[in-house]
């Protein structure tokens, strides 16, 4: 969907139940910048489309807001197609992940013979590792196409979450920095990585931004963009009060 005049959101790409995964792109003059690549080849292929069609013949560029499989597993396919790759320098995947990825939704599948027969595997068809080859290690601005993005550094979820804004349009892409509709997923650190996630939704919380696109989770606009960065900031805070993630073992 279109969320600005240079924006698109691309929403519920298919992954892990019942979770599904957002990504989007910033169009400009003869280059468009896309913010993620999905869990697998179909999901980059789904925003390869959209992207394409938005503006036909723009260069295209790539860049992830960290390094779980839902938000960078679709790289290897915009890689086959000579797709500069931005993303933090520690967003380092290994082929042992990605069969542990595997093994894991596989894992997930209700049904025992389906699960027997090892079918996550069919979810990754035609899937290829890439790891980003533009390493990024500071805030810093990105030129494309005639208009400039600032990645933010946002850690906490993970140690390598970007944000991307684009100031002329309002519009902040967090990916898994903020979550909309879900528990945020705090089992990826502990209390040292949770209040690095609150000083960093301290950071999105000063932007003036018009339109929020959190890495799950529907589109916030206006007062909902407000309302998201409370309700992930008081999940972090509860944790840290109780010790441990929501979600989590152990005693309250």
């Amino acid at each position: 969907m279109q969320i600005s005049p240079r924006c698109y959101a691309v929403t519920g790409l298919g992954y892990s139940t019942p979770w599904c995964v957002n990504a989007g792109f910033i169009v400009g003059d003869g280059a468009t910048l896309l913010v993620d690549a999905g869990a697998n080849r179909l999901a980059a292929q789904t925003i390869h489309g959209y992207a394409t069609a938005a503006r036909p013949g723009n260069r295209l560029v790539l860049i992830n807001t960290e390094r779980h499989f839902d938000h960078m597993g679709g790289n290897g396919y915009f890689h086959s197609l000579g797709v500069p790759i931005w993303g933090h320098a520690g967003n380092v995947l290994k082929p042992e992940d990605f069969e542990r990825e595997i093994a894991e939704f596989s894992a997930e599948i209700i049904d025992p013979a389906r699960r027997a027969l090892d079918e996550g595997k069919a979810f990754y068809a035609g899937t290829t590792l890439a790891n980003p080859d533009h390493p990024i290690v500071a805030d810093q601005d990105i030129e494309f196409g005639g208009r400039t993005v600032r990645v933010l550094l946002t850690p906490g979820h993970t140690l390598t979450n970007i944000s991307v804004w684009l100031a002329e349009d309002g519009v902040l892409f967090t990916g898994d920095c903020l979550i909309r509709g879900y528990v945020p997923n705090l089992e990826s650190g502990g209390p040292n990585e949770w209040k690095l996630w609150l000083q960093s939704l301290d950071r999105l919380d000063a932007l003036p931004v018009k339109t929020l696109v959190t890495g799950h989770g529907l589109v916030s606009r206006g007062d909902e963009v407000r309302d998201c960065i409370y309700r992930v900031r008081a999940t972090l805070i509860e944790a840290l009060s109780r010790g441990r993630a929501p979600t989590g073992p152990g005693p309250a």
